[in-house]
């Protein structure tokens, strides 16, 4: 099967899951030659998933010189892969994030822009390919999960890898999210040296600017954002909200556990309702049809629910 960028991206997902396979074999086999060529004919057929997927030219995008603006590491802005950008950005919040804030985060500490065009479908992408091979990537971009239905949350992204309970979101977790990454964007800030960078600067006052306590004491005398005003701000707010938000996150993590399959706990899975049908069993009200809707737990099936109701 050929990996080249002219394939559509379902054969490239099919045989980019067959070449990890193969490279672990052979790794497994102590043939480290075979793995290294493997391993670069995986290479290819990422990039040209990449440039299926999200458009774009790989093979095109040259390094930069030496010490140019977006070079970092030696590996030019063009050639990390738009889901490894949104990995990076997702890292620093730490939380569920809207693509937004997520391009914005990026674009602040990282060489390069997210295209926002680019981020419509990564979801959709995400659940096919796991779907295809479970498990085959370290992470994937997931959903987070609504706490009542355990549904995707409309435009919120997170990562495989978090806890459960981190991916989750309940009716207080939209601010204690942005709490909680306005604390780590200032502390990152604060430790790296950026505080005084444009970006950084706008992605400062965007948490400052609705956050008690925050962007009246925050401006330094050149008109800076001081980051440790910002997170000392957050946290005193963080701490009114957080016990409460973390039951409700832990309960409907239990509930996602016991209810979802893998591919459900990190793409959604939600409720059904299901029109309740007339019993045929003993009992009192057997026979009876009251015209009311069912709603099923998350992965139950209509015909499970339907035999517990006539038994």
């Amino acid at each position: 099967m050929s990996g080249s960028p002219g394939s559509s991206p379902d054969v490239l997902e099919e045989r980019i899951a067959e070449l990890r396979a193969a490279v672990r074999r052979a790794a497994a086999g102590g043939d480290r030659e075979t793995a290294r060529n493997l391993r670069a004919e995986l290479r290819r057929a990422e990039q040209a998933w990449d440039e299926a997927v999200l458009g774009g030219d790989p093979a095109t995008d040259s390094p930069a010189p030496a010490g140019a603006q977006g070079n970092v590491g030696g590996v030019a802005r063009g050639l990390v892969p738009v889901r490894e950008q949104v990995h990076q950005a997702l890292t620093v919040l730490g939380v569920p994030a809207a693509p937004k804030l997520i391009g914005a985060v990026h674009g602040a500490f990282f060489p390069g822009e997210i295209p926002a065009t680019r981020l419509t479908s990564l979801r959709r992408d995400e659940e096919r390919s796991f779907r295809s091979a479970p498990y085959a990537r370290p992470y994937y971009l997931c959903a987070a999960l609504t706490a009542d239905l355990l549904a995707p949350a409309r435009g919120l992204l997170t990562v495989s890898t978090w806890p459960l309970r981190q991916r989750v979101v309940g009716p207080l977790s939209a601010r204690v999210d942005f709490l909680t990454a306005a604390i780590r964007v200032a502390e990152r800030a604060e430790h790296t040296d950026t505080g005084r960078d444009a970006g950084v600067q706008r992605l400062l006052w965007r948490f400052a600017a609705t956050i008690p306590g925050a962007a009246g004491g925050t401006v330094g005398t050149d008109g800076a954002v001081e980051p440790a005003v910002v997170a000392e701000a957050a946290r005193a707010e963080l701490a009114v909200h957080s016990d409460a938000d973390g039951r409700d996150r832990a309960a409907a993590a239990r509930r996602a556990a016991d209810a979802l399959d893998d591919a459900a706990l990190l793409f959604g899975g939600g409720l059904r309702v299901l029109p309740r049908r007339t019993g045929t069993g003993d009992g009192p009200g057997a026979g009876a049809d009251t015209g009311d809707n069912t709603t099923t737990g998350a992965g139950a099936s209509p015909g499970d629910t339907t035999n517990r109701r006539r038994r």
